[in-house]
């Protein structure tokens, strides 16, 4: 089965750190710009960050510019958010994707109809 799957989620407190990790499965990731996504109760999933197929690029929603670090593994076909400061407008459940283009060297994409691979999201929890 091609999708991605994410772990790493729990529970944390307002100005603790999470590592957040997609494994691509049935693909091979490095083909590809990988993206995060998130998706809060009552709203619609929106844009956290995204990295180039190389990881020479990265790119990151202004909420989280600053605190969040998107990272890769090739190696390990693996795709990684490093989350720090977290605050509890953070809470959501994150979502690892993949880009429908490979090798794409353009703009980065914050839309989600631009991403395939979708997988089940793993929760983040952050209290005040």
């Amino acid at each position: 089965q091609v999708q991605t799957v994410e772990s790493g989620g729990g529970l944390a407190q307002a100005g603790d750190s999470l590592r957040l990790s997609c494994a691509a499965s049935g693909f091979t990731s490095s083909r590809y710009n990988m993206c995060w996504f998130r998706q809060a109760p009552g709203k619609e999933r929106e844009f956290v960050a995204a990295i180039r197929w190389s990881g020479t690029g990265t790119y990151y929603a202004d909420s989280v510019k600053g605190r969040f670090t998107i990272l890769r593994d090739n190696t390990r076909n693996s795709v990684y958010l490093q989350m720090n400061n977290l605050k509890p407008d953070d809470t959501a459940v994150y979502y690892c994707a993949a880009d429908r283009r490979t090798y794409y060297s353009g703009s980065f994409s914050d839309t989600e109809t631009t991403y395939k691979y979708w997988g089940q999201g793993t929760q983040v929890t952050v209290s005040s």
